[in-house]
């Protein structure tokens, strides 16, 4: 007879007026993994609290190892036994692995501490999925995949018998997402549950049994994946994808044109010696399969760092502090990051247009022509709206119109797609095809493929800080099977 890890009976949950779930039904079982599609974002935030934490709910009984820990009449506020490994790491930098793995963990009473003693209990831990990681190292030091190892041994040690991976394709690579299936499926024969979180059924198929398909705070359908991609999923998502794909491959970078970004030999911290050239209207696809470059290559384009050698030049000039307008960055996960709250939609909308209009801050008919010209595609009613109050949308919105009017030679998208839902991809995808037809170059950093295809002219796999492999967008077919959306490009071959 099947153990039962965790059981979610007809929740219901309410917060500020608006219904988060709504009579969400869910099991899971002790040795499975178990994927979950969030279709939409409607919800899933308030799982992830409900399962950390027993706070009140509107309706329903919530059981953990067949023992009811929450439920409708009487939430008592403990934190309970459930791992939860996200993109926002929960281990402290500044320690070692070690530290992290025991130190940290509810439970842990040792006023000293024998720092042997705890590496030679941390040893068969990693020996047993084969990871090579040192119980010294400190967690500023390791890689993607290294952390969040650490993250799921953490939660076994404490015990943890349900481990929550919340979208870890948009953290570790494909490659080394393959590592992780291995260790998922380890710890699964020992009896662990875990709820795979994705957005991409590619993905989860490679790894779950069963999967579930979340929309609007319920679950609409749990299907077996040895099935092929539900109706449902094509129903939100394939259709108009196809037609963004078909849209895009009839979009031509000229191969002839001077190219917008020219990186040649640049190094600096794990870059090592990166070559690189994108052309006008041309979007590339740099996906770095350590997920260790980044924040190098982010810091040279928002002039926070220099190269230590080779030449990183945009529109033929090298690149500086001076003609920092010609290139633009779009951080991962931007509506919540690239808006000051404090500032006016308007003023939002004109950060970086003083290079262009120097009088924009003193000439208030600069500004009415501009809410004139943009009023079609943004809308008449956001101008007069607080940042607080727009939607996720409407962020993206504004984000881009702002890319827009600085017309760079160059944008960096930075992981574009992260943790958005199907409605919020589509729109993405429109707002980076905007860009392209103005003839501006896109440069997106992914760590796992995702959506990005959809949008790429070419493929740039990069190891070691250098490039590994390069794909033509006639050879995404062979990319591996797993990739999402693979059988698309099969078909267009």
């Amino acid at each position: 007879m099947k153990e039962e890890v965790l059981r979610l009976d007809r929740l219901t949950f309410v917060e500020q007026g608006v219904t988060e779930l709504n009579h969400f039904n869910l099991s899971l079982f002790a040795g499975e993994i178990m994927g979950l599609i969030p279709v939409n974002g409607t919800g899933l935030m308030a799982l992830l609290r409900l399962l950390r934490q027993n706070i009140p709910l509107h309706y329903g009984y919530v059981y953990y190892r067949e023992k009811r820990i929450n439920h409708w009449r009487h939430a008592d506020g403990k934190y309970n036994r459930i791992g939860i490994v996200e993109n926002q790491s929960g281990l402290a930098d500044d320690l070692t692995v070690a530290d992290n793995v025991f130190v940290l963990r509810q439970g842990f009473k040792k006023r000293v501490l024998h720092r042997g003693a705890l590496n030679r209990l941390l040893e068969p831990f990693l020996r047993e999925i084969g990871m090579r990681i040192s119980a010294n190292a400190y967690i500023k030091d390791l890689s993607a995949l290294e952390r969040f190892v650490v993250e799921i041994v953490k939660a076994v040690v404490a015990g943890c018998k349900l481990i929550i991976l919340n979208d870890p394709g948009n953290i570790i690579s494909d490659v080394e997402l393959e590592k992780l299936r291995e260790i998922l499926r380890h710890y699964a024969s020992e009896g662990i549950a875990f709820l795979y979180i994705s957005r991409h059924y590619e993905e989860i198929r490679s790894v779950c049994a069963r999967v579930a398909l979340m929309v609007n705070g319920q679950i609409a359908k749990v299907l077996n994946t040895r099935e092929t991609a539900p109706d449902m999923i094509h129903c939100f998502a394939v259709e108009n994808y196809e037609r963004l794909v078909q849209q895009s491959a009839r979009r031509k970078a000229d191969p002839e044109a001077k190219p917008a970004l020219v990186m040649q030999d640049a190094c600096l911290g794990a870059m090592a010696g990166l070559s690189l050239k994108v052309a006008p209207g041309e979007c590339v696809v740099l996906q770095d399969l350590e997920n260790r470059i980044f924040e190098d290559f982010i810091a040279i384009a928002t002039g926070e760092r220099t190269l230590e050698r080779g030449s990183f030049l945009v529109g033929g000039n090298p690149y500086s502090i001076k003609n920092r307008r010609d290139m633009a960055v779009i951080q991962r996960l931007a509506a919540g990051t690239m808006l000051f709250p404090e500032l006016s939609y308007m003023d939002n909308l004109c950060f970086t247009l003083d290079h262009r209009l120097s009088h924009i801050w003193l000439r208030s008919r600069i500004k009415v022509g501009i809410r004139r010209e943009y009023e079609p595609w943004l809308g008449w009613d956001v101008f007069d709206k607080p940042i607080e109050e727009l939607t996720p949308m409407q962020r993206y919105d504004l984000i881009y119109a702002r890319v827009l009017l600085q017309r760079p030679r160059v944008v960096l998208c930075v992981q574009p797609f992260m943790q958005a839902d199907v409605e919020q991809r589509m729109h993405i995808w429109q707002l980076i095809e905007r860009l392209l037809e103005k003839e501006i170059a896109v440069v997106i950093l992914a760590v796992n493929l995702a959506d990005t295809l959809s949008l790429a002219d070419r493929l740039v796999q990069i190891r070691n800080g250098r490039v590994l492999a390069t794909y033509d967008r006639s050879e995404f077919g062979e990319l591996p099977e797993s990739s999402p959306w693979q059988h698309l490009w099969q078909d267009s071959q």
